[in-house]
């Protein structure tokens, strides 16, 4: 003992000590690992030993060329070899060098002594036209290439005569100045098989060549980018700090189906997030006054244009703040962002928020658009308890709302008997509560045709009902009780033959942007087959999740007598009839969470542990707070004014959640299911 202590202090203080980590590893390295010592005959770390006697390798003709391409492509260019960037080409001086790379745009051969091409920038923002000659030893080469292909060029600079559009397939042109090529490298080749246009649709299965040849495409990624960057500024300067939170979580019902990700552990998995909720609360029990991230969520659900099963939103959460606070930050990103520059094109030149963004009540928004989500474009508000005789409901409550789609009631009815004919309307004729009453103004016939409506209804008509000729009457009967979900048959109805009647050139497609905020949400909505919920046994779930507070204390107390009316502090920002987010003041309170998990919900006591974490963080002394989750692919869609979420994504889903391109998800092999334990059943 005595000696190893003694030659560990000789080792210390020895003059030989290896000081460094570099020096460390050159020592361990020459004990094994495979690496022989120096003067091997090896250099550096590059080679290594092994058992195997391996012979050389006899490439075939076709490996052998590629080889020989390919290391023709270990080019560097230095600063000081001349212009190397095309958009500084137009100040660069007559005769000197350039160096340029970037994807041949077009080519015109004018003779066999002469062609003009254009070279696109790495960017595709610049251009510059090069000119050949049999001076130049890449004349040949440059004839024989097809467009899109990636090069190098070296050449001289020269004066040309100014161009009358200085934009050449959207890309800014050098205008005073062209290359004389002398020089070309290959950096790539195009398959001749390949049609690279920018006219050309290419499936999912291409997207990368969707960017390539699309600028637009390109465009809408590089908004994306300003947006987040912007959005950034803004909410830093106004103290919110930006937190990452893990990828890989647990599985707890929060009301959307999960993805789990299994692990060598047996019967042991993640779940990937619904949302960052746990943890931004966590975060306010931490001492993080004001929280942001832009999240990816995940959630296993049926797929429509407006949504992925792996999406973005624009997650925030605030400390000692409720509804409105979270609400007037919003408010104010969004109506920052709608005034930078690059969007204003996208919507209508002008700022899209020019007022204070109005609020309407979950139940008003129902009874008068059918929707939570409404768009206050299109009108046809709807009226509501005008007559008991369309149904048979016992003591019904019916909406009605107009249309005008034509001064001309044959035009109408022709439009309006197509609809119900169709895949579209057709599912409306099959509503439980009575098909739709459909009246068309028509004033060739007595009582302008609507007299089956009664003679009270036509001396009296509604404001929001009065038509003219051609003008539509849509009636239709609903149980007469307190709304839940999203939306009303009459609701929908109203959207499809706006829709149809658009498509139709009926009426003119909506333009600009109305926002509302929709508050006042039922706290609890009742269970259906299709939606997981929390797994509670009570008939109902959480509307938003299970961490909504009540919104008033008179709510508070209905959790323990009616909990099914009470009204939630969430609230939802609408713009044209797209939410693009939702949130809500939580439950900072342990006890009352857990009341809620337990005697409201009625959830299992397996499925409340699953929340033990949240539950012991809220009874450390979490503050109040308040937050909300903006889908950043659905505000990228509504500001540019796209179809679908697929659009600003670089690379979605399909409707089947496929991402085409790279063929996922795909079938692990069996080994791979042994790793996890797991074998399939059938």
């Amino acid at each position: 003992m005595i000696l190893r202590q003694s030659a560990q202090h000789a080792v210390f203080r020895s003059p030989s000590l290896r000081s460094s980590y570099a020096e460390i590893s050159c020592f361990v390295r020459t004990r094994s690992h495979g690496i022989p010592p120096r003067g091997s005959g090896c250099k550096g770390v590059r080679c290594f030993t092994s058992s195997v006697n391996r012979q050389q390798i006899e490439p075939t003709e076709i490996q052998r060329r590629a080889l020989d391409a390919f290391k023709k492509t270990y080019i560097t260019i230095k600063p000081d070899e001349g212009n190397s960037t095309i958009h500084l080409i137009g100040r660069a001086k007559i005769g000197s060098r350039a160096h340029l790379v970037g994807y041949l745009a077009s080519r015109r051969d004018v003779s066999k002594n002469l062609s003009f091409a254009v070279l696109r920038d790495k960017a595709q923002r610049f251009c510059v036209q090069l000119v050949s000659t049999p001076n130049s030893a890449s004349h040949d080469v440059l004839r024989g290439l097809k467009e899109w292909t990636p090069i190098l060029v070296k050449g001289t600079v020269k004066a040309r005569q100014a161009a009358k559009d200085p934009l050449y397939m959207g890309m800014q042109m050098v205008n005073q100045r062209e290359i004389e090529v002398d020089e070309i490298a290959i950096l790539n080749d195009v398959p001749s098989d390949l049609v690279l246009k920018e006219e050309t649709v290419f499936p999912p299965e291409q997207r990368h060549l969707h960017f390539r040849t699309n600028a637009e495409a390109r465009q809408i990624l590089e908004l994306r980018h300003t947006m987040g960057a912007d959005t950034r500024t803004h909410l830093r300067k106004r103290s919110f700090v930006e937190v990452e939170t893990p990828i890989l979580f647990k599985s707890t019902p929060e009301g959307a189906r999960e993805f789990l990700v299994p692990t060598r552990d047996k019967g042991l998995a993640y779940a990937l997030p619904q949302s960052p909720q746990q943890y931004k609360q966590i975060l306010m029990a931490s001492g993080i006054d004001r929280y942001f991230q832009f999240a990816r969520c995940f959630r296993d659900e049926d797929l429509r244009a407006d949504r992925q099963p792996e999406f973005t939103q624009l997650d925030i959460e605030m400390a000692f703040a409720a509804e409105d606070e979270v609400m007037q930050a919003i408010e104010r990103l969004l109506t920052i962002l709608g005034q930078e520059p690059k969007i204003l094109p996208f919507i209508g030149g002008r700022p899209w928020i020019t007022k204070e963004i109005p609020r309407m009540e979950y139940q008003r928004a129902m009874a008068l658009y059918g929707s939570d989500k409404p768009d206050f474009r299109l009108g046809m508000k709807l009226s509501a308890d005008l007559i008991s005789k369309i149904s048979d409901l016992e003591n019904p409550a019916v909406d009605a709302f107009k249309l005008n789609v034509s001064d001309d009631a044959k035009v109408t009815r022709k439009f309006i008997s197509d609809f119900f004919d169709s895949p579209e309307g057709k599912p409306f004729m099959e509503n439980p509560a009575g098909q739709p009453g459909v009246f068309v103004s028509d004033m060739s016939k007595p009582q302008q045709g609507l007299g089956v409506l009664g003679h009270e209804f036509l001396m009296d008509m509604p404001e929001d009902l009065q038509v003219d000729n051609g003008g539509l009457i849509i009636l239709q009967a609903r149980k007469d009780e307190p709304f839940y979900g999203g939306s009303t048959p009459m609701g929908n109805l109203r959207l499809a033959l706006h829709k149809a009647a658009v498509a139709q050139g009926l009426l003119p497609a909506p333009e600009g942007y109305e926002f509302v905020w929709i508050t006042d949400f039922p706290l609890f909505t009742p269970s259906n087959d299709t939606d997981p919920g929390q797994g509670g046994k009570a008939g109902f779930s959480s509307t938003h999740h299970p961490f909504t507070a009540p919104k008033t204390a008179e709510d508070v107390e209905l959790l323990l007598t009616a909990p099914e009316k009470a009204i939630a502090a969430h609230y939802d920002i609408v713009v044209n009839g797209v939410e693009l987010g939702g949130g809500s003041r939580r439950i900072h309170n342990a006890e009352v969470q857990e009341f809620i998990f337990s005697d409201v919900l009625k959830m299992s006591n397996e499925r409340i542990e699953d929340f033990r974490h949240l539950l012991d963080v809220l009874r450390s002394g979490c503050p109040p707070h308040a937050g909300i989750a903006l889908g950043w692919d659905r505000l990228l869609t509504v500001m540019l004014g796209k179809e679908s979420v697929r659009d600003v994504i670089a690379f979605p889903k399909s409707g089947k959640g496929e991402d085409m391109l790279v063929k996922s998800p795909n079938r692990p092999t069996t080994e791979q299911w042994d790793t996890y334990n797991l074998q399939l059943k059938g």
